[in-house]
C-alpha cells in the first residue's frame, strides 16, 4: 500500500550565493521558509519540483522537503531541514550572526 502524501516545500540552494532558498506560490525564491509554498498535492509537488529543476541559472539541488503547516507558515519536520534553515554550523556569520541568543 502506498504511503500517504505529506505536505512538502520545494527547496534548493541559490546558484551564486549558495544560500538555502524556498519556492513561493508566486514563483519567486525566498530565503525565508515561512514564505514558501506548502504543497499538499503530490502531482502539484512534482510539477513545482520540475519547474524548479528547470531554473539552473538560479538554483541547484532542488528537492521536495517535508513540512508542516503552522500559523507562521511552513515548518520543517526533519532535523536536516531545520539545520539548513538556520544556516552554517560555525557561528558568527550568515544567519547564525543574526541570532541574539548564541
Amino acid at each position: 500500500m502506498p504511503r500517504e502524501f505529506t505536505p512538502k516545500v520545494v527547496t534548493a540552494n541559490a546558484l551564486i550565493e549558495g544560500d538555502v532558498v524556498y519556492q513561493t506560490a508566486d514563483d519567486r525564491w525566498t530565503r525565508d521558509l515561512s514564505e514558501a509554498e506548502l504543497i499538499k498535492d503530490e502531482g502539484l509537488a512534482n510539477l513545482r519540483l520540475a519547474q524548479a529543476e528547470g531554473q539552473p541559472e538560479l538554483v541547484v539541488g532542488a528537492y521536495l522537503a517535508d513540512a508542516a503547516p503552522s500559523e507562521d507558515g511552513p515548518q520543517p519536520t526533519h532535523f536536516r531541514e531545520e539545520f539548513r534553515r538556520t544556516g552554517p554550523s560555525n557561528y558568527f556569520h550568515g544567519k547564525q550572526a543574526e541570532l541574539t541568543d548564541v
